[in-house]
Parts: C-alpha cells; structure tokens; sequence
C-alpha cells in the first residue's frame, strides 16, 4: 500500500496533514494451532498483509477513528472513555482496550488523535486482523508518547484487550507474532513460559501459499470460547494426578496414561488435540533445523486431522482447500490456520507448481462451496513499526 496515498487519504478525511504512518502485519501459523491457550508450543510467521495507520497528534481528549474499509462514519470518543462499544462501531474496541490498559500505566498519554486506518488484510481471514490492529495501536502509543513498554509487554496487554475488553479467550499467539515478527523468519515460541527462538523459515525450491476461504468467522460468537473450557474442564481433571498447569507440559504418552481420569468424550478428543499438537510444533520446529521439509509436509496434514476430527473446528470449506491441496503435485503439506470455523489455510507449494495449484484448488472450492477462495503469497516480514 502506498505511503503517500495513506497521507492523501488522511487529510481527505481529517482536513489536515497526518504526522505519521505506521504498518502492523497480520500472521500465518505454520504449526501448532490452539495450542497457545493450553500452554503449548507455537511456530508463527508475521506477513506483508496487515493493517496501516495514519497518525495526527489533537490538542484536546478526542480519539477520532475512521476506517477506510468500512463504509462508515468516523468514530469518536474520549481518551478517558472506558465503555465497550456495540454495533456498528465494535470494532473501535481493538483501539479502545489498548488505549485503556496503556493509560493504567501511562499517564502521559494526555491527549487525543486522529488515526486513519486501512488494511489490505482480509477481515475475517483467520489471519489475525484484530491482534494487528491491537499492536498497531500499541506501536503507535508506544512511538508517538515515548512508553518505556517492550514489545512483549504490549503483546500482553493485545492479549487483555482480547480476553477482558472484546471477550475473546484467547491465547497470546497472535500478538507476539504480530509485534515480534522478524523478516524470513518464523518464531518457536513457549506459550507457557514466552521463551522464543527466530528460525530462518528456509523453504528452498517451496513457498507458502495463503488459501482464504472467503467465509468470514467471529471467533468471539463461535464456539472458540467453548473449546478453551472443554480444555479447561479436562486440564482440571487430569490435575487430580498429575502436578501440571497446562496441557502442553504433557507428552502424548504421558496424557495417554493419564487419560482415563477425563472420562467425557468430547474433553478427550479436545485435550488430545491440544497434547499432540503440542508434540508436532516441536517435532516441526526439529525438522526445521534438520532442513527435513518433507517431514515439516507430513505434520502440518496430521495438524489439519487433529484440527478436523478432535478439535472439530475446520468445516467443509477449510476441509476442501486442504484436501484438495494433499491431491495437488509440488504440495508438502496444507491445513488450515487460525481458529478456525472460516478463515484461512496454508499450503507449502513447490514455487514452479504455485500457478497450477491455485487454478487447481480454486476450481475444486468453486465447484464444490459455490464461491471462490482467494490466494495469496506470503512474504515474511518485520513486526509492527512505522515506515
């Protein structure tokens, strides 16, 4: 997205000069989904596709949002304004819940703005929309009040804005992996402990290929937040044995031994999901390392199984990109990303087949959802800054 458009498109709605332009990037996932809130192990990547913001200083309390892909007005409130927003203007409250947790600890932050916003990120895509836009409002406090906040810090304060202000319990994945990216690189992160390790994300002769579904989801009226009290339920069963805090301190034989104690159908398969899932980002993260990507294909699609038959959160339309995909010559591996329900998959495409692929995978979606999905290739880029 060009800089000196954004400018343009500021002071057309504003009727004056922005000061500065920042870039939050959305993610992929390459492993380890629905891990992050069981304590496990994730492998993200931030990508060119993100949020912008053009930033203009007020000399009063006003915080003037406009987002310029919503055919809407401009959203107003005062810095001091703590109330959730409903309707129309809910998505202010990505914007509002990190304000509102930076001024518990800043009180510098004493004046209002105007901020213009404008995504080339697909809403609704799995490919975390909300958490650039929370981090994009964090590196924006950040920079233009001079915060001595980490990077980190703000992550979790992007992870209170979901969980307390929107009422998503969420993990904190995906804000880490929005403020944290680093170019060509993917991050091996302990959602347990927030130990992290950069991994060269060294594809060779392969790529990887967004599949968006083209159906929106919203996490927050899904059953996301059923999933994290399924697993819950079952983490306090198995604590009347075990000495754990998460799921993901478990090794699949260890929850195998211990997996009589959930005795409920439905929390067994979810906590199961969680364990073995666990296993495979660390399984994946080794074969990295080894330069092993055929070994990286094989447990990105035993993810998409666990995700599909425990976890039961794909649906047709992400089973049908990834399957099509395992069907498609050049392919590693497919799954999809995100929380599922909707949204988006990922396929590790050998760049000479990617043409093919996606004419191929698109018209088997076409013929058999009624709409097309949309492709796009991922480049891994820095986290959220300004330019």
């Amino acid at each position: 997205m060009n800089k000196d458009e954004l400018l343009k498109e500021y002071v057309e709605t504003f009727g004056e000069k922005g000061q500065d332009v920042f870039f939050s990037p959305g993610r992929i996932n390459v492993i380890g989904e629905h891990t992050d809130y069981n304590g496990g192990h994730v492998f993200p990547a931030a990508i060119s596709l993100g949020v912008y913001g053009v930033y203009g200083p007020r000399d009063d309390k006003k915080v003037r949002l406009f987002s310029g892909n919503v055919n809407g007005n401009i959203v107003e409130f005062d810095i001091d304004d703590t109330t959730v927003e409903k309707g129309e203007r809910f998505w202010a409250n990505y914007f509002k819940g990190m304000i509102t947790y930076l001024r518990e600890k800043y009180d510098n932050i004493d004046h209002g703005f105007n901020l213009y916003i404008k995504a080339n990120l697909p809403s609704g895509s799995g490919l975390s929309s909300s958490a650039a836009i929370e981090m994009l409002m964090g590196i924006i406090l950040k920079d233009e009040f001079k915060l001595d906040v980490d990077r980190v810090n703000l992550a979790k304060m992007g992870q209170r804005t979901e969980n307390e202000f929107v009422g998503l319990n969420s993990g904190i994945m995906d804000q880490f992996a929005c403020i944290m990216g680093k170019k060509d690189s993917a991050i091996f992160l302990d959602c347990n402990t927030l130990e992290y390790e950069y991994l060269p994300l060294e594809l060779g002769d392969y790529e990887i290929i967004i599949m968006a579904t083209n159906k929106p989801h919203t996490l927050a009226d899904s059953a996301y937040n059923d999933r994290v009290r399924e697993c819950h339920d079952a983490l306090t069963k198995l604590q009347e044995k075990l000495d754990i805090k998460a799921l993901g301190e478990l090794d699949n034989d260890t929850f195998d031994e211990y997996s009589y104690l959930i005795n409920d159908k439905t929390e067994l398969k979810r906590a199961r999901h969680a364990v073995s899932e666990n296993q495979r980002a660390i399984r994946a993260t080794k074969a990295m390392k080894d330069g092993d990507l055929e070994k990286i294909g094989r447990l990105i699609n035993a993810s998409h199984i666990s995700l599909h038959y425990d976890y039961e959160v794909t649906g047709k339309e992400l089973d049908t990109l990834a399957e099509a995909s395992w069907k498609q010559d050049g392919v590693l591996g497919a799954r999809m990303i995100g929380g599922g329900f909707g949204g988006s998959a990922i396929a590790i495409v050998k760049k000479d087949k990617a043409e093919e692929f996606k004419k191929n995978v698109g018209k088997t979606y076409r013929d058999k959802i009624g709409y097309d999905a949309s492709f796009y290739d991922a480049e891994i880029v820095d986290g959220s800054k300004m330019i």
